[in-house]
C-alpha cells in the first residue's frame, strides 16, 4: 500500500503538478492573430453575444465547457476536509470529462460561511460555463443547493454524488433482476444508507417502477419507520410504516440489499435472511458492506455488484456523467430533468446485451463476457457509451422541452 501511496503522489506531482491545463484552440503566432483574438478583433464577437446571449454558444467554448465545482465537505470517503483538499478529486473529474467525452472542465473550490454563499457564488458564475457538475457536498445541504440552482440557472445542474450513482445503479439492478427472474415493481429492496447518494438511487428506482412503501432504508439509528422523531424531509419520504427495526428484520425475505453507508455492515448471517435469487450492490469505498467472497460462500445465487475495480460489476459513476453533459451541452439542455436520467439508464443497461468489442474486452484483461451474473452493468472503457448515452440523453432532452435544439445535429454521434 505505501508503494500505490508513492506512486499516487508521484502521478499527481510528475512531471507538473497536477492533471488538467489548458491549451489554445486558434493560432496565436503572428501580430494579425493577436489582433484577432484580443483587441480589436474580439470586440466583435461581444457585439453578437451583447444582442443575443446565445451567440456566446458560436463564438466562445461555452458549450463544452463543465464547471465542477465543490466545498469540499464530503470528499470521496474521507469526509470534510475543506475546499482545497477537494482540488485533485475535482482534477480528476475534470480529466474524465475529457477523457471520455471530449468536454473541457475547469475545476473550482469554493470557501463559503453559509449554505446561501456557496449558492450565490455559484449561480454568478454560472452562465460562463455550459453545465455545473457539483461533487462531494455533504447531505442534507446538498439537496438544497442542487434544487436552488436548478431554479436559479439557465445551463443544467447536476450533483454526480446523487444523481450518477443512481444512474448506474438504476441500470445495474434492473439488468440483475432481469437476471434474477424478478421484476422490480414486486422486489423489497433494503437500502443502507440515507444520505445523498442512497436517497437519489431510491427516488430513481421508484421512478423506474420500484414501490416506495417495499422500500426500507436505514441510517446510523437503524430501520427509518414513521414513528421515529427527528427525520430530515428526506428521509421522510422514506419512513416505513413497520415493526422493523434493524438490518435483520428488514434483510428477512428481502429481494435487493443497497449499500451506500460503509465497509463491513452487511453480516454473512443477515444475507442468509434474503429470498431466493438476491442482489446485493455494496457500494461503499474501498471497502464494501460485504466482500464478494464472503457473499459467495454465503449464497451461490447471489449477484453482487461493488464500487470497486477489481470485481466483475462495478458501479461506476464515469459510465453516465461524461456522456450526460455531452448529451446535454450538445443540445443545449437548461436542465438535466428525470427524462433524461431515465434515458442514460435505459442506453446503459442495454449495451450490457450485446457483444462486447475486443478492444473493451483486451482492456479489462479478459477474454469473454456474456450478458449474465457477473456482467450486468459495462465496462468503464466501452467507447459505445459515448455514442448511446450521449444520443439518448440528448433525444430525451428534445422530446421533454428543456433543449434549445429541436432536433438532433445532423450526422450526430456517427462515426
Amino acid at each position: 500500500m505505501s508503494d500505490f501511496r508513492q506512486q499516487a503522489l508521484d502521478y499527481h506531482a510528475k512531471p507538473v503538478p497536477g492533471k488538467i491545463a489548458i491549451q489554445l484552440t486558434k493560432p496565436a503566432e503572428t501580430v494579425t492573430d493577436l489582433a484577432l483574438a484580443y483587441s480589436p478583433g474580439v470586440a466583435e464577437p461581444v457585439r453578437e453575444i451583447a444582442a443575443d446571449p446565445n451567440a456566446a454558444y458560436q463564438y466562445t467554448a461555452k458549450g463544452n465547457m463543465v464547471a465542477v465545482i465543490s466545498n469540499g465537505t464530503a470528499i470521496l470517503g474521507l469526509g470534510n476536509l475543506g475546499p482545497l483538499a477537494s482540488k485533485p478529486v475535482m482534477e480528476g473529474k475534470a480529466l474524465l470529462f475529457k477523457r471520455f467525452a471530449g468536454l473541457d472542465s475547469i475545476d473550482i473550490e469554493v470557501k463559503h460561511s453559509t449554505t446561501e454563499d456557496f449558492i450565490n457564488t455559484v449561480a454568478n458564475i454560472a452562465d460562463t460555463f455550459g453545465g455545473i457538475n457539483l461533487e462531494d457536498i455533504k447531505a442534507p445541504e446538498c439537496f438544497e443547493i442542487e434544487q436552488e440552482l436548478i431554479k436559479r440557472c439557465s445551463v443544467p445542474v447536476f450533483h454526480d454524488d446523487q444523481h450518477g450513482t443512481a444512474i448506474v445503479t438504476a441500470a445495474g439492478m434492473l439488468n440483475a433482476l432481469e437476471v434474477q427472474g424478478k421484476e422490480l415493481t414486486d422486489v423489497t429492496i433494503v437500502c443502507m444508507g440515507a444520505g445523498a447518494a442512497a436517497i437519489a438511487c431510491m427516488e430513481l428506482l421508484i421512478k423506474c417502477g420500484a414501490k416506495r412503501e417495499r422500500i426500507y432504508m436505514l441510517d446510523t439509528k437503524g430501520v427509518i419507520h414513521t414513528r421515529r422523531d427527528n427525520l430530515t424531509h428526506h428521509k421522510k419520504l422514506f419512513a416505513n410504516n413497520t415493526d422493523k427495526r434493524t438490518l435483520e428484520d428488514a434483510l428477512d425475505g428481502a429481494d435487493v440489499f443497497v449499500g451506500v453507508s460503509g465497509p463491513d455492515v452487511l453480516p454473512a448471517e443477515a444475507l442468509a435472511l434474503m429470498a431466493p435469487n438476491p442482489v446485493i450492490f455494496a457500494c461503499s469505498n474501498p471497502d464494501p458492506e460485504i466482500k464478494p467472497e464472503l457473499a459467495h460462500s454465503v449464497r451461490d445465487d447471489v449477484i453482487m455488484a461493488t464500487g470497486r475495480s477489481d470485481y466483475p460489476n462495478q458501479v461506476n459513476n464515469v459510465l453516465c456523467f461524461p456522456f450526460i453533459f455531452r448529451g446535454a451541452l450538445d443540445v443545449r439542455a437548461s436542465e438535466i430533468n428525470d427524462e433524461m436520467k431515465i434515458a442514460a439508464v435505459e442506453a446503459i443497461r442495454g449495451i450490457t446485451k450485446e457483444p462486447v468489442p475486443a478492444d473493451v474486452l483486451a482492456a479489462s484483461n479478459l477474454t469473454s463476457l456474456t450478458f449474465g451474473r457477473e456482467y450486468i452493468i459495462p465496462k468503464p472503457m466501452d467507447p459505445r457509451l459515448l455514442q448511446r448515452v450521449a444520443t439518448a440523453v440528448a433525444q430525451a432532452a428534445i422530446d421533454s422541452g428543456v433543449a434549445m435544439l429541436k432536433e438532433l445535429p445532423a450526422g450526430y454521434m456517427q462515426g
